[in-house]
């Protein structure tokens, strides 16, 4: 399978309704069987040596702050960087090019391979890009990729699957075949070892006698001219030293200003990407000159010295370096989309993504890039037709944002994109002409029905209480469930939240409100009634009411707005933005009066500390994101700070059990809040054993929809493996986890609050 295969993409991005939603199901059915299993091998063996060596390098946190300092300055001064690097490349004897797109990028370099008959190129995800073999082919000129991965795609006329593992699709069986049916050997290799032999004289015989080297580069040095290639394969040098001339490919953004400024890359590039502390070569090449070691601790000598007439240059080698625009320098004046070209291309945040374990690149992918980080990548350079082909892949659970080596937030850029691309079919929507008033939201009349179904939850939930338990024998009813799923979307094999009949806020006024008096109270907290826990999930909210007053606390149910996280999921950013000041506003005078805010839900957490810093102003963000705090992280505070956890534990309740198998949300994990949980659970007497499965594969509302069921539940498949064989009370602390657990397992998995909360009949 390979993104070449699949269509003209611009007219299916055009597509809407049941065949849209049709063939999107196709192609990742199709992704999942052929693809999946050697994909989810490869990407979680990475993403475990990640996490193996950066847990041991303590350096590691340092460094990506380092990282990320150099990439926005270098952006920010990109251009006198160009003009820095041109006088360091001529200085060298070398040319400078900057294209200003693909086709401008081809002609150069085509020109310059004049009359040769091969070039050999080493890894390069930016000729990937400009579709430069065919431009080769188209030119006479044969073009050798030498690294084994995109050999082997080449080979089988395939595109890349992955950013650093292009071939991460293929099983060693598929790549023996392959090796056999193009070169009929008269000794087939069949093991790694044989396979790799095989290549290596194959492609190094190609080399030797290529006219021609091409190679991309991980990083640019604008002080000296210097290429930084970082593989883990002997071919880049080879190429870029073997042939005549060297011509070396690169987006605009790789340039760093000095060679200090690479040490941090060098240190992180290997680690994020592939979990190695370091890959099997990293080469700095400084064109067309002898290109010695750099001496990071004497970063003022030089990288190549003169020779006796005075010159650095080679008069026996010849060097181009072509910088590659297309799109970027828009994107550089883009505030969303400008954080995409801190990207060191090292594929973590596709490691790291449950959902890219499953489908891979070549459904979660673009015309070249792939894993959440070609949202922003493609809706630059290819436009938001392509990027809207995969966009709503990426959840917005955010463990790509701890993995990524420099601190890019790409559920944000994905955000972002899928908002442009629901502005623009709503511009092109036949209720386009609607006035926006009559919507229920911030958003333009002519929004996708499924996306507006799903991002309202919080009207939808309301008059679901309103009026249940009618609303939930409909819900139920078969030829409901069949308008839903041909109108909006919503998978008929997904069971649908039941309504509660009294709501949170309602149950806790109707108790008499707050059960122990301000003046005996250690605390004063307000507990926010999030959409899910006020209408659907009651229990865990008086679970939550009865853990705090347990443990000395004053605590207020007031009614408050949602937070703002279903609209966001959808790409409503507008509505979003609408729902963050609301909830500000209604949380200030609590904040002011030194009340804390307690939140069960860890989506709606995860907004306050971290998305409501793009919404509201930094003082009022700073202020309420101090002052919130995710349940068994304030639990544990308060245990810290005195509270006694007998007073939790206390009681007879017939469904507590001392063994649990717990699933922490993805969210919450980005904040580091599991330790509380965990330490918590432990400190009253559990035993916890905890799934390391990144997400769940619900996210939300992604799991309700019809194109993504079976690729949710597939997510999910490793908690089966973990949980699956276990008799212990499943515990899960957010609302999709839950809802997944008792999907995929058949039971239902309880909020951690639950099991801590005293029991209190008279309250219920």
């Amino acid at each position: 399978m390979s993104r070449a295969g699949q269509g003209d993409r611009t007219e299916r991005g055009d597509r809407t309704g049941r065949d849209e939603r049709a063939d999107r199901t196709a192609r990742i059915r199709e992704a999942m069987r052929e693809e999946g299993d050697a994909i989810a091998e490869h990407t979680r063996e990475h993403n475990a040596g990640r996490k193996a060596v950066t847990e041991d390098f303590p350096e590691y946190e340092t460094l990506r702050e380092r990282a990320r300092a150099v990439k926005e300055d270098a952006i920010e001064n990109l251009p006198d960087l160009v003009d820095r690097l041109r006088e360091s490349v001529e200085a060298n004897g070398g040319h400078l090019y900057v294209a200003d797109d693909a086709a401008d990028a081809n002609r150069y370099i085509v020109e310059t391979v004049g009359d040769a008959e091969t070039v050999v190129k080493s890894k390069s995800m930016t000729t990937e890009e400009i579709d430069l073999n065919d431009a080769l082919e188209a030119a006479g000129v044969e073009p050798v990729e030498t690294d084994l991965g995109e050999w082997v795609i080449q080979l089988a006329e395939e595109s890349p699957s992955h950013l650093i593992g292009p071939a991460m699709h293929k099983d060693r069986a598929e790549i023996a075949a392959l090796f056999a049916e193009v070169f009929d050997p008269a000794d087939p290799p069949e093991t790694a070892t044989e396979l790799t032999a095989f290549a290596r004289e194959m492609l190094g015989k190609r080399i030797r006698e290529a006219d021609v080297g091409l190679t991309g580069a991980n990083f640019v040095v604008a002080e000296s001219g210097s290429l930084a290639l970082v593989t883990n394969e002997g071919n880049a040098r080879k190429v870029a030293s073997t042939p005549d001339t060297h011509i070396a490919v690169s987006g605009v953004e790789k340039i760093v200003p000095t060679v200090e400024d690479l040490e941090p890359f060098l240190n992180l590039l290997s680690r994020a990407g592939a979990g190695q502390e370091l890959s099997a070569y990293t080469s700095l090449l400084t064109p067309p000159v002898a290109s010695p070691v750099p001496d990071f601790d004497a970063p003022d000598e030089p990288l190549s010295a003169p020779d006796d007439e005075g010159t650095t240059a080679n008069p026996d080698r010849e060097f181009h370096l072509v910088l590659i625009d297309n799109g970027r320098l828009a994107m550089r004046e883009d505030e969303d989309l400008r954080e995409t070209l801190y990207c060191v291309r090292c594929g973590a945040c596709a490691n790291s993504c449950g959902n890219f374990q499953s489908v891979g690149g070549h459904v979660f992918g673009g015309e070249t890039y792939t894993g959440g980080i070609a949202g922003g990548w493609e809706a630059g350079i290819e436009g938001l037709n392509v990027a809207g082909e995969f966009n709503d892949l990426c959840t917005g659970c955010s463990r790509c944002v701890p993995a990524c080596p420099v601190k890019i937030d790409i559920p944000w850029i994905n955000t972002v994109v899928r908002d442009r691309i629901n502005r623009r079919k709503a511009d092109a929507s036949d209720f386009a002409f609607l006035p926006d008033g009559l919507a229920p939201d911030a958003e333009p009349a002519g929004l996708d029905l499924g996306k507006r179904f799903v991002g309202d939850f919080a009207t939808l939930a309301k008059w679901g209480h309103r009026t249940a338990p009618l609303a939930n024998r409909l819900a139920d009813a078969g030829p409901v469930r069949a308008a839903l799923e041909r109108v909006v979307g919503i998978d008929r094999r997904r069971d649908l939240p039941t309504f509660a009949s009294e709501s949170l806020v309602e149950w806790f006024d109707r108790r008499g409100g707050a059960r122990i008096p301000l003046a005996d109270a250690d605390r004063d907290a307000i507990l926010y009634p999030d959409t899910y826990t006020n209408y659907v999930d009651v229990e865990r909210g008086k679970a939550a009411v009865r853990a705090l007053e347990a443990l000395g606390v004053h605590v207020r149910v007031p009614s408050l707005p949602p937070s703002g996280r279903p609209p966001l999921s959808q790409g409503m950013v507008a509505t979003a933005e609408e729902r963050a000041h609301d909830l500000y506003a209604a949380l200030a005078e609590h904040v002011d009066a030194d009340r804390d805010v307690v939140v069960v839900e860890p989506s709606d957490l995860a907004m306050i500390r971290s998305e409501y810093e793009r919404f509201l102003e930094p003082a009022a963000f700073e202020r309420l994101a101090g002052a919130s705090y995710e349940v068994l992280e304030y639990v544990y505070g308060l245990l810290e700070n005195g509270a006694s956890i007998d007073a939790l534990v206390g009681g007879d309740d017939a469904t507590r059990t001392s063994e649990l198998a717990y699933h922490p949300h993805c969210q919450a994990r980005t904040l580091d809040l599991e330790v509380y949980t965990l330490t918590v659970l432990e400190r009253a007497g559990y035993d916890v054993r905890t799934s390391d499965t990144e997400c769940c594969g619900m996210a939300g509302s992604f799991g309700y929809k019809t194109e993504y069921y079976e690729l949710s539940i597939d997510v999910g498949e490793p908690l089966v493996e973990d949980f699956g064989g276990t008799d212990r009370t499943l515990v899960a602390s957010g609302t999709s986890c839950g809802e997944q657990l008792d999907a995929l397992l058949d039971r239902p998995a309880r909020h951690p609050i639950e099991l801590l909360a005293p029991p209190d009949s008279a309250s219920r």
